[in-house]
């Protein structure tokens, strides 16, 4: 069965899901990725993330290139884009890394972020009925992150929470549209 990487127009086989860090390592072999190949990674327009990065959401790209914590940053946000409001959404994630457009306070990185979350995400459905039950995976998926400060893994656990219950709430909801449209036939 297909998964469809949260936040990109890409589908890999679930049980791929897993090993998420590696694909993304395996992308950013040749150098980091031009704004075009962000584009066409996203589904988002150019000028989408060119205004994200104008309005301090993440840092800006290095001769005219997104690494893989801005990617991931742009992945993160473009997921729950869907449901949340993006100031919502930049609450959220300076909740846990501070100033936006300032990787210095972050107490993780976007993408070990963004890796946790589709891993978990790729098994939500098995595991999930009501929020507070992703507390033993959320546990389980963070026991090797080491806090930068204390109550840092705390925090991230309760992010990483808010972004499932979001992901889950936005398919959903793409799923009651279909239904709807399947009403009118």
């Amino acid at each position: 069965m297909d998964f469809l990487i949260p936040g990109t127009v890409r589908s890999i086989p679930k049980a791929e899901a897993e090993h998420i860090g590696d694909i993304f390592q395996s992308m950013f072999l040749p150098g980091d990725l031009t704004l075009r190949q962000v584009a066409d990674l996203t589904g988002l327009e150019p000028y989408d993330i060119q205004n994200w990065v104008k309005r301090g959401f993440l840092t800006p790209p290095q001769r005219k290139r997104y690494n893989l914590n801005q990617v991931c940053r742009i992945l993160n946000i473009n997921t729950l884009k869907g449901v949340l409001q993006m100031d919502t959404i930049c609450g959220l994630l300076g909740y846990i890394n501070g100033h936006l457009d300032d990787t210095s306070d972050d107490i993780i990185r976007d993408a070990e972020l963004y890796f946790i979350f589709v891993r978990l995400a790729s098994c939500v459905g098995k595991i999930v009925r009501q929020p507070e039950e992703l507390d033993p995976w959320l546990t389980e998926a963070l026991k090797d992150y080491e806090e930068p400060v204390p109550g840092a893994k705390e925090r991230v656990k309760r992010v990483l929470q808010i972004m499932l219950t979001a992901w889950s709430a936005a398919r959903l909801r793409q799923y009651a549209e279909g239904m709807i449209q399947n009403l009118n036939q």
